[in-house]
């Protein structure tokens, strides 16, 4: 891991972004790949979709629409641990989401005047599950759970067809639509689920109102591209963990952190940020040998060693907190003394995992907490998935007449100070 040394040195908030290790992803590169994919599918028929997938993915599927045989038999073959820890996780993401039910409330502004705030689930989401290098059945558990709890009342998940699994999706991520009671779902992958999501296909696929889930480079351009046409969570790419530490830090558990989400992607973005050398010196020891030695190992390295990762040495654990909310990471760990009290200093990032026994791949699971998260410093900016992502806020106004008299004179004063009378005469003509 390549190493840069800020010690002695001051930065504002955007010499910081410009100085610290980042991926050159060139989202506008992606968009203009993808355009004739989508227009593509704005016009489409199941068969053009089967046309599609044959092209990009290498098989072409029986049907886009898996069969609920298909769900059943990959629910039923599926190994026993391997389904009592999906249904663990299942059963705490629940917990942890249920929590986020925001409450409706009405505000008296005056005498018989009411404004109320409600919360309106959306009617209908397109969520995805990446099926490229790996598969993920715990993305379709953060997406699809707090869909449900919000009270979506049609989910459909989309997944990649794989030539090992005769042009399905893999049979995991099939078993665990099952287990959710989702029943749509499409063997479809890349900016063509996303497009079929947002246009709908006759016969086969309603458009949806929202799509969600992460995915490659071209599912994150897909989702900008048709932004307008239906929400999207966020342009969520490839993963980064970002490890503050101290020398009160264990550098075999650093070294493992890092290399569990370098394990994601050759793209993916490792770095370690601390004020201890001796602990930089030992964690590149650690990581030179445990990344040759673990299954992914060119994929680990690959990650690594590219210009997204780095170990980057500080002069304090202040100067650490500035370079964490300069960076704004998908995922932050704590590995400090007094990470709880400190955990405040943190403003951006996307999750923030506290203390030795908090790793990310806990989070990544069965924490309880959504791994859907802002990667590429939009946690400045955007939250991790949730139920708010699938539910809007509606103001409901009501008020009496004799609550509309009392500040009629106000509203008409304001709009003829905007120059349109019309909107004052509204108000006068109930009254005439």
């Amino acid at each position: 891991m390549r190493q840069l040394d800020f010690r002695g040195k001051k930065f504002t908030k955007s010499e910081l972004k410009r100085a610290l290790p980042r991926g050159n992803f060139s989202i506008s590169d992606a968009l203009k790949k993808i355009e004739p994919i989508l227009q593509r599918v704005a016009k489409a028929r199941e068969s053009d979709l089967l046309d599609i997938c044959e092209e990009f993915d290498g098989v072409r599927p029986q049907s886009i629409r898996v069969s609920g045989e298909a769900l059943d038999k990959a629910r039923d073959n599926l190994d026993k641990e391997v389904r009592a820890a999906l249904e663990e996780s299942i059963r705490r993401v629940r917990k942890v989401h249920a929590d986020q039910l925001p409450v409706s409330k009405v505000t008296e502004v005056s005498a018989g005047g009411t404004v109320t705030r409600k919360w309106i689930p959306v009617d209908r989401v397109g969520t995805y599950a990446p099926g490229g290098l790996a598969t993920y059945p715990s993305s379709v558990i953060m997406n699809v759970v707090p869909a449900q709890i919000a009270g979506v009342s049609s989910v459909a998940v989309a997944s990649p067809p794989q030539k090992k699994n005769g042009g399905l999706p893999d049979e995991i991520v099939l078993a665990t639509c099952r287990l959710l009671d989702v029943d749509e779902v499409f063997a479809i992958g890349g900016a063509q689920a996303v497009a079929m999501f947002a246009y709908g296909v006759p016969e086969l696929c309603e458009s949806v109102d929202i799509v969600t889930g992460p995915g490659n480079i071209y599912v994150a351009a897909a989702k900008r591209a048709l932004r307008g046409l239906i929400g999207i969570d966020s342009e969520a790419g490839p993963t980064e963990i970002m490890v503050l530490a101290d020398s009160s830090a264990d550098p075999v558990h650093v070294a493992a952190d890092l290399i569990s989400q370098a394990e994601h992607d050759e793209l993916a973005a490792a770095i370690l940020v601390t004020n201890s050398v001796e602990l930089s010196n030992k964690v590149q020891e650690i990581v030179a040998e445990r990344a040759a030695a673990t299954k992914h190992a060119k994929r680990v390295q690959t990650s690594l060693s590219a210009a997204q990762s780095g170990i980057v040495l500080v002069d304090t654990l202040d100067d650490g907190f500035s370079v964490i909310n300069a960076y704004a990471p998908e995922h932050l760990e704590l590995l400090i003394e007094n990470a709880e009290k400190l955990a405040n200093k943190v403003r951006n990032a996307g999750a923030i995992f506290l203390g030795t026994y908090s790793p990310v791949s806990l989070g990544d699971y069965a924490a309880g907490s959504n791994h859907v998260l802002p990667t590429g410093g939009c946690a400045c900016h955007s939250s991790a998935l949730s139920v708010n992502t699938f539910l809007k806020n509606v103001s409901q106004i009501e008020y009496s007449k004799e609550a509309l008299a009392e500040i009629a004179a106000q509203v008409v004063k304001l709009a003829e100070a905007e120059n349109l009378p019309a909107h004052g005469e509204a108000i006068t003509t109930r009254f005439e």
